[in-house]
């Protein structure tokens, strides 16, 4: 197994689409280039959802247009459906994903279709998003608990990842929405998936809700998991699902991959300037629970 961690950056759309404060495109361009300078090379950058349901992303259009990306770099969109897969194709992008949930009740909730009728939108956007040519992500949403059923059977998450693995997307991302997982979770979840997929197939995206994040992240990198979202600042909060806080800070995510040996790639100080720059886009002080140390260490080393 690889001694690299690859992180992919959700803040710009993750981060941002529950935030009250409208945050311009030009800043969201300002933010997504200061994580490419940090060295981050994976950028989920918006939401080609409805405009009338997030409105924060109503500029997807306009921004991935606008987006000078590095060579070595990839940029991510999700997309609702096959009108938003459109939409992004007709943008320029070149690698989507698709949300999932793992429950009747928060399809209904979030997009207002069962379960079934959410799978197969998903599965018909990943078909269509493949004949374009384009890079696939897929997420499994509330897939340790949802906040309107509660546990979230892991045989159903292995076949729900396994019908979206067959549908063509190359990346499975195991979400915690609302941030309910602690390690154990994470464990019974990912040993039930990882007897079916390889681990560089699978990718985690974790929320801080309850503070377990980290530990999280831990667990499944033990489970051979190399693949993570995070998000600057830990930035983050589902506006469908009641109770999610902010996601796995980028920052602490970083920190622990480098006294732990595992190469990111990621330049920790200027970080640093990205979590400045979030914290300017919405209006209040960001920042993981690494973040006054590793402006500490920034002052140390520039006195």
């Amino acid at each position: 197994m690889t001694d690299a961690l690859f992180i992919t950056d959700v803040g710009p759309r993750d981060g941002l689409q529950s935030q009250s404060t409208m945050v311009s495109t030009e800043g969201k361009r300002a933010l997504i280039e200061a994580l490419f300078d940090a060295g981050l090379r994976r950028i989920e950058a918006t939401s080609f959802a409805s405009p009338k349901a997030v409105p924060q992303m109503a500029d997807a259009d306009a921004l991935i247009r606008g987006l000078v990306v590095p060579d070595d770099a990839r940029v991510s969109v999700l997309v609702p459906n096959q009108r938003g897969l459109e939409r992004a194709v007709e943008a320029g992008a070149r690698e989507i994903a698709v949300v999932l949930a793992a429950t009747e009740t928060m399809n209904r909730k979030n997009i207002r279709m069962g379960l079934d009728q959410a799978l197969q939108t998903c599965r018909d956007t990943l078909t269509d998003a493949a004949r374009a040519g384009l890079r696939t992500r897929a997420y499994v949403a509330v897939a340790f608990a949802c906040p309107f059923e509660g546990v979230t059977a892991e045989a159903r998450v292995t076949e729900l990842a396994l019908e979206m693995r067959n549908a063509g997307a190359s990346e499975i991302v195991i979400a915690d929405t609302i941030g309910s997982a602690a390690p154990t979770d994470v464990a019974r979840v990912l040993d039930a998936l990882l007897a079916h997929l390889p681990p560089d197939a699978v990718g985690v995206h974790f929320h801080d809700t309850r503070g377990m994040a980290l530990a999280n992240a831990w667990c499944a990198i033990t489970h051979g998991v190399r693949r993570f979202d995070a998000s600057i600042g830990g930035l983050g909060g589902c506006p469908f699902a009641p109770g999610a806080a902010g996601n796995l800070a980028t920052e602490d995510l970083a920190l622990m991959a480098q006294q732990c040996k595992l190469e990111t790639g990621i330049d920790l100080q200027a970080l640093c300037a990205a979590i400045d720059i979030a914290s300017e886009l919405v209006g209040y002080s960001v920042g993981g629970r690494s973040e006054r140390w590793l402006v500490r260490q920034q002052q140390r080393d520039g006195a």
